[in-house]
């Protein structure tokens, strides 16, 4: 798991997708991917549980980098896809990220 030095931004997503693919997979691909390449891009987390709950929260080192993202055409497609066929439900949460450690057994 990163920990980021503060001050950064993140914007964590919560889903519960619809039954099925429908090409969901390759295009959740293609965002990661994406994603990657935008200024200020840190990194991102993911997880899922039993349920269906599914949580993925990116991370960026400045609010422009966040805004390039969320205006970006291909992730403006994704979310209008996303909407439409891919999920229940879904909450986008941003916040800015002033405290953050970590720990590994080990260190």
């Amino acid at each position: 798991m990163p920990v980021f030095e503060p001050p950064y931004y993140a914007a964590v997503f919560t889903s519960v997708r619809t039954p099925g693919d429908n090409g969901y997979g390759v295009t959740a691909d293609r965002m990661s991917e994406l994603v990657r390449e935008i200024p200020g891009f840190l990194g991102e987390d993911f997880a899922a549980s039993e349920s269906g709950l599914r949580i993925t929260v990116a991370y960026f080192r400045h609010e422009e980098g966040l805004r390039e993202w969320a205006g970006n055409g291909e992730h403006r497609e994704a979310q209008r896809r996303g909407r439409a066929e891919w999920y229940e439900s879904y909450s986008l949460h941003v916040a800015k990220v002033e405290r953050s450690h970590g720990f590994e057994r080990g260190e």
